[in-house]
């Protein structure tokens, strides 16, 4: 196996991993019809472009737009890590500002006890960093070499 392919192979994961983001976010929020806080938005903002981005660089096999991936998944891991933790922190979500008509420490879903929609949507950001990462190393080495 190619690095070539190894680069596709890992783009298609961040590219599957952001349209399952999207549509797992658009089913909670258009099926099951909850609403999401600001913080949740913000999350959107940073994911959804993802979809067509990374479907562009797939079919164009464009490798150096994982730097830009790259950075934007660590921005919206950062907000979806401060998300999570205004849910299960008790310092912080006693002191939460208020962040519009619904509140962003709450949680619509809470599966085993730790998995809320921001822990998700951090999983997915992390997958979407981690693989583009990969790629962007190869990609830097190759043109070193």
């Amino acid at each position: 196996m190619t690095t070539k392919t190894k680069n596709e192979d890992l783009l298609f994961v961040a590219w599957a991993t952001s349209i399952i983001a999207m549509f797992g976010s658009l089913y909670l929020s258009e099926i099951r019809q909850y609403e999401p806080c600001t913080l949740c938005w913000y999350q959107r903002i940073v994911m959804y472009p993802f979809t067509v981005l990374l479907g562009i660089a797939i079919i164009r096999k464009e490798y150096f737009i994982s730097i830009y991936v790259m950075i934007l998944s660590f921005i919206g891991g950062v907000i979806s890590l401060y998300h999570y933790l205004l849910q299960n922190v008790s310092i912080l979500s006693n002191n939460a500002p208020s962040c519009g008509r619904i509140p962003c420490n709450g949680k619509y879903i809470n599966w085993l006890g730790f998995i809320t929609i921001p822990f998700l949507a951090l999983i997915a950001f992390t997958i979407i960093f981690l693989c583009t990462y990969i790629i962007y190393k190869r990609v830097k080495g190759s043109q070193d070499k």
